[in-house]
């Protein structure tokens, strides 16, 4: 009978090993990875950045400040791409650019602090807009309670995250964090939020 086996096998192309076993097929061998290269410039969709920026601006958002502890003192930047991502596990994300000289500092630190603010904050936010000036000078905050990042007084809420992942995305980078802790404050958000629409600061009507 084993003989038998052993001679279909072989009419059948199989490889068998001296002993007459069938040998084991061979792994598959993956399939090769695309060649990875830049865009061309005559690749690039006609867009001018100008009509970019003017289009997107149209898309009212919320405002943020997302700060940091550190060895050399707090860090933080305004940020107005914030948004919730996930709710099992509890996810949020920010972007960042690149460029941004506070970024380092945050992700060395590997948590931060959301910072939402409130209609009446757009001073304050505009003091983190800024590049080189120490942007907590005269600002009060306490230590977030799961992370240390700077909880900053009478915002409406903040969400305390440590750094899950970051992936790229063009000229900036996708920061998800993971939440550990978040509150809110009634009385700070009994004035609404502070937006953000084509290029100035708005409010929302908390009343209507």
């Amino acid at each position: 009978m084993a003989a038998t086996a052993v001679r279909y096998l072989r009419s059948v192309g199989a490889p068998t090993t001296a002993t007459g076993v069938p040998s084991p097929r061979p792994a598959p061998r993956p399939a090769p990875r695309p060649a990875l290269r830049a865009v061309r410039d005559d690749e690039r969709a006609p867009l001018d950045p100008a009509e970019f920026r003017s289009v997107l601006g149209h898309f009212a958002s919320g405002v943020t400040i997302i700060t940091a502890p550190g060895d050399d003192g707090p860090a933080g930047f305004a940020c107005q791409s914030f948004a919730s991502l996930s709710l099992d596990p509890p996810l949020v994300t920010f972007m960042v650019a690149r460029t941004s000289t506070t970024w380092p500092r945050i992700s060395r630190a590997g948590v931060f602090c959301v910072n939402i603010l409130g209609a009446g904050q757009g001073e304050l936010c505009r003091g983190f807009a800024v590049s080189g000036a120490d942007k907590f000078a005269g600002v009060a905050y306490t230590a977030a309670p799961a992370t240390g990042s700077p909880r900053l007084a009478d915002v409406p809420a903040w969400v305390d995250c440590t750094i899950q992942a970051v992936h790229t995305g063009g000229d900036h980078l996708i920061v998800v964090g993971r939440v550990e802790a978040l509150a809110a404050d009634p009385s700070a958000a009994a004035t609404g939020p502070l937006l953000f629409h084509r290029g100035t600061f708005g409010r929302l009507d908390p009343s209507r």
